[in-house]
């Protein structure tokens, strides 16, 4: 395909999903606006706050400075009217980034990876920096060049990856192909296996803090409801909490994720939760956070070896891919090399995870929230790790190979034929 055109659809496709993120934004915000605050409402305010909700959801920090006067009327010390704000509600950054993907994907099958994942970058940078100077205020800042090059980082990683992934599996005619015939046919097997096995491999990991959570719910749904009726919020205001906690649900689910791993998250400076002991202080009325536990039992440290069987499924589907020809055919170092991969790669996935579901959310003890990357990047290396080596390196039976067929018995192949 042209690359002029590759371009220009690219550059769609980057218009397209910050046009509509915006839009997830600006909706709920505009019903808030009309029938919460009514006919006085200031609306020259409505764009500053929801394209500051929207960076906020693609992981620059917000620096938020209180008006002396709402610090009176609350009732708030001068120390409670500066702060920070950088737990990202992340649901906006995962639609942005698995967008991203698909178009870095469409511009490797157009033959032009490079033009495509840069014009979908430079077209999130350049409307990113747009809203940044449309919705300043003083009463929350951000980082300039953070809020530029955050956006466009989570559009354009992914969108590199997808490009490199659908380019190593089509190929593409340069960079990628290039690479790829130098390596010998054994390391690029292992290379396919590894990637394959270690999409299961977070994918598992991300499945458990969903089920985790998704039973919290369902055992914590009462503490959910006393904390919202407590809250005294009218039916708009239950409309808003609940957007609100589907924007944070993503990151809810690395917060479980870690906890099933074993490290935990905390909810707050000097708090943790985990299997290990559960150490709560106060914390926020927000209903979503009722499903926090408050007080955890040690044998759910046993919850890792899920982790662990996750490692071993993704072994036993790499070995799988990896089997060639008669036993002493299946060499060790492919199988060294996808180890490695799946170890390494959940490692550092783990830690990216960890580190996009962290942040701060509010003054004092709110200023730590949510998984710590390195607890969970080791907890989570060593744990795929060993599920993947007990499968990739143990025994098996001859005629599990793809060339090998099952041995006959003499009775059966001297039996007499069926009519």
């Amino acid at each position: 395909m042209n690359r002029l055109l590759v371009f220009l659809l690219a550059a769609l496709d980057a218009l397209i999903v910050v046009a509509v993120g915006v839009a997830l934004v600006l909706a709920p915000m505009t019903l808030l606006w009309a029938f919460g605050l009514g006919l006085e409402a200031d609306w020259s305010a409505l764009w500053p706050v929801s394209g500051t909700v929207w960076q906020l959801g693609h992981f620059v920090p917000v620096e938020v400075s209180l008006p002396e006067e709402l610090l009176l009327l609350g009732g708030l010390s001068e120390q409670a009217g500066e702060f920070g704000v950088s737990l990202a509600p992340s649901a906006l950054a995962v639609f942005t980034a698995v967008l991203g993907y698909r178009s870095g994907a469409r511009a490797a099958r157009a033959g032009a990876w490079p033009t495509g994942v840069g014009a979908g970058t430079l077209v999130v940078a350049v409307l990113a920096s747009v809203i940044a100077a449309t919705s300043a205020t003083q009463v929350a800042t951000v980082p300039p060049v953070g809020a530029i090059l955050a956006p466009a980082l989570v559009f354009g990683v992914p969108a590199l990856i997808g490009a490199l992934v659908r380019a190593w599996s089509d190929g593409d005619g340069g960079l990628v192909d290039a690479v790829s015939d130098r390596l010998p046919d054994a390391v690029q097997d292992a290379v396919d296996a590894a990637v394959r096995g270690l999409a299961i491999c977070l994918t598992g990991l991300v499945g458990l803090g969903a089920l985790l959570l998704a039973l919290l719910f369902v055992l914590r749904g009462g503490e959910i409801v006393a904390l919202t009726q407590a809250a005294h919020a009218d039916l708009l205001g239950v409309v808003v909490l609940s957007l609100g906690a589907a924007f944070y649900l993503p990151t809810l689910v690395v917060w479980f994720a870690g906890f099933v791993a074993g490290p935990g998250f905390a909810v707050g400076t000097g708090t943790a939760v985990s299997p290990a002991g559960t150490s709560l202080g106060p914390i926020p009325g927000i209903p979503v956070l009722g499903v926090v536990p408050e007080s955890t039992s040690t044998w759910l440290l046993l919850l890792a070896l899920l982790v662990v069987g996750v490692g071993a499924f993704a072994g036993w589907f790499v070995r799988g891919m990896l089997l060639t020809g008669q036993p002493d055919a299946e060499s060790l170092r492919p199988r060294i090399v996808a180890l490695a991969g799946l170890a390494v790669g959940s490692a550092l996935g783990a830690a990216t995870l960890a580190w996009a579901a962290q942040g701060a959310l509010g003054p004092g003890r709110m200023a730590e929230l949510g998984p710590e990357p390195g607890a969970l990047a080791l907890a989570v290396g060593l744990e795929i790790g060993l599920g993947a080596a007990i499968m990739l390196f143990s025994p098996r039976p001859a005629d599990e190979y793809s060339g090998e067929p099952a041995p006959v018995s003499p009775e059966v192949s001297s039996a007499a034929p069926l009519d």
